[in-house]
């Protein structure tokens, strides 16, 4: 099985600016390449950026730029990395495309840190994306589950099964 990662930005790429801009962040490389480089996995995988963006930044030609790169790949099992605030949005947005197994993941902080979910959140997914059937799915919190059956709460920021 050979796993497409793509990635849309959010907090798990996020860093601090390379110039001082008070307490600026910057949407640097895939954090999913370090993530996976730490593990060596015996996966095929290749990784592809559609935008560095927060995603309560994203646009809905952002949206269709990233359902263009997943319905067009050759893979069947796509991870996106995307930022938590829109994940049921963009996943609505995917859920029209048949014959893939998605699954959106992303973290509460990046992926730099080290107090960070990023590296749990991306393993859950991984094995999800192995074991589920065609869908839209997004994995965080250790919560797998349809794109329209969990939500964040606003309260926590913890994405639970509804």
């Amino acid at each position: 099985m050979k796993i497409l990662f793509v990635q849309t930005g959010g907090t798990i790429d996020k860093d601090y600016a390379k110039v001082w801009k008070a307490y600026a962040f910057e949407i640097e490389d895939p954090a999913v390449e370090r993530v996976l480089a730490r593990v060596n996995p015996t996966f095929e995988y290749r990784v592809e950026t559609v935008c560095k963006k927060d995603s309560m930044d994203m646009t809905d030609d952002d949206r269709q730029a990233l359902y263009d790169a997943c319905a067009g790949a050759l893979e069947t099992h796509v991870i996106i990395t995307h930022g938590t605030d829109t994940m049921n949005q963009t996943a609505e947005f995917l859920s029209k495309i048949s014959g893939k197994t998605i699954v959106i993941t992303g973290s509460a902080r990046p992926e730099r840190f080290e107090n960070t979910d990023a590296h749990f959140n991306v393993g859950v997914a991984v094995g999800a994306v192995e074991s589920l059937r065609p869908g839209v799915y997004i994995a965080m919190n250790g919560v797998v589950s349809r794109w329209d059956k969990v939500q964040k709460d606003p309260k926590t920021g913890r994405f639970l099964a509804v």
